[in-house]
């Protein structure tokens, strides 16, 4: 259709009438949907059932019983099948609890209570800063405003955050901590970090010697079209001189059962022996049960490749579908723009300034209940309201593309009302 803001007052009201006409047909057909969160679908989750039973015994090969008490940073084998997995030293990494979040959220508050190894408490420092490539992951931000950290956006480039943006502030400002990174197929873009993003951010210059880059790989496998590998951030900061810069997070939240999966982090020398002495107060043992099953179920690193390509060949067709109904509604015209995802778990919209969150009220009042607008930025505050993050892992095909009508209806419509003001 081409430019819409060339229509007419008349055009776009005559439109306006089919359109609402359309909205209607649509509300009264009692959808109830939830595609808030990026969950996956009951037939994937069918995949993992094979772990629930893959517990042949309950000793590891050193004859530890893992249905009693110690292990603190995580089985033997279960290192072994990350550390191959991911390509970390296995005295790097710390396996433990069923969430990566959580890893992230107990690493930051070690850091505002205790500070960094050998560096004083955030929380005693005049003012805290963290870079957020936006838009991004929400609940990132949301650990981060637990603390009261002053999140700084950063724009997100199709190679990850600008990076000469990302320099010039942590140069000059010390009181810029670190930095939210989700390096493979972002949330919610689905960027892949290119290998000199990733080379700036280890060698870069900082003002704060204790600055932190929070590397979250939660996309690390969920390979949908090609496969893209990133560079290795921890290896690259090491040969820059920045051992401890990194921490590094993966779970299997989203590869066997969010509830019931193994998180961990990785980190340098000095950092995991801070956290070592800290978990050993925490906990007597994370639960071992779990890390066993989960290696006796995908036994190599292989194993979880394989499983992977299973839960991308599910997905595949659901982002298919979502892409082509935005080409086939608004290729050309100047409603909307999209980022075509290289993976991962989301697909990430723009409307016209000043529609996001209108159209995603229309849409919940027709049935289908969409991540809230602003979500994808600090303190939940799009200063343009209008990206979208479109999470369609859950649904099956035909609710799916019922949803992305009905959510075409709804962009049109705002957008007619936006250019008839």
């Amino acid at each position: 259709m081409g430019s819409w803001k060339n229509l007419s007052k008349e055009e776009l009201s005559s439109y306006k009438q089919e359109l609402e006409k359309k909205y209607e047909e649509i509300k009264n057909l009692g959808m109830s949907l939830n595609m808030s969160r990026g969950k996956p679908s009951p037939d994937v989750l069918d995949f993992s059932n094979g772990l629930l039973g893959a517990l042949e015994n309950y000793h590891t090969k050193d004859g530890t019983d893992v249905r009693n008490y110690g292990v603190t940073t995580g089985i033997p084998e279960c290192k072994e099948l990350f550390s191959g997995l991911l390509d970390i030293l296995e005295d790097r990494l710390i396996v433990g609890g069923n969430a990566s979040l959580s890893h992230m959220y107990n690493i930051y508050s070690i850091l505002y209570l205790f500070g960094p190894p050998g560096f004083e408490p955030w929380s005693k420092l005049p003012k805290v800063k963290f870079l957020c490539p936006v838009p991004g992951y929400d609940r990132h931000f949301a650990v981060s405003e637990d603390f009261g950290t002053e999140m700084v956006n950063v724009p997100m480039t199709e190679n990850g955050p600008d990076m000469d943006v990302v320099e010039e502030l942590v140069k000059n400002d010390d009181s810029i901590k670190g930095i939210w990174c989700v390096p493979l197929y972002s949330n919610p873009e689905g960027v892949v970090y290119n290998d000199e993003t990733v080379r700036r951010l280890a060698q870069m210059e900082t003002a704060a010697p204790d600055f932190r880059i929070f590397w979250d790989n939660a996309y690390g496998v969920h390979h949908i079209y090609d496969e893209y590998k990133i560079a290795d951030i921890m290896k690259l900061a090491d040969e820059a001189g920045h051992p401890d810069r990194v921490y590094y997070f993966f779970s299997t939240s989203k590869v066997t059962f969010p509830g019931g999966g193994v998180g961990l982090f990785a980190s340098g020398e000095a950092n995991i022996k801070q956290m070592k002495a800290h978990i050993g107060k925490q906990t007597i043992g994370y639960d071992k049960i779990t890390q066993l099953r989960t290696v006796n179920f995908f036994k190599t690193p292989d194993g979880i490749r394989e499983h992977m390509k299973k839960l991308g060949a599910v997905l595949r067709p659901k982002f298919d579908l979502v892409l082509d109904k935005l080409e086939e509604e608004f290729a050309g015209t100047d409603l909307l723009t999209w980022v075509t995802p290289k993976g991962g778990y989301f697909i990430s919209i723009d409307t016209m300034d000043g529609c996001a969150k209108e159209i995603i009220a229309m849409a919940k009042e027709a049935g289908a209940t969409l991540t809230g607008a602003g979500a994808t930025f600090p303190y939940k505050k799009d200063p343009n309201d209008k990206n979208i993050r479109i999470a369609p892992t859950y649904p099956g095909l035909d609710e799916l593309e019922k949803t992305m009508d009905l959510l075409s209806v709804c962009i049109k419509l705002v957008s007619i009302d936006k250019l008839l003001k």
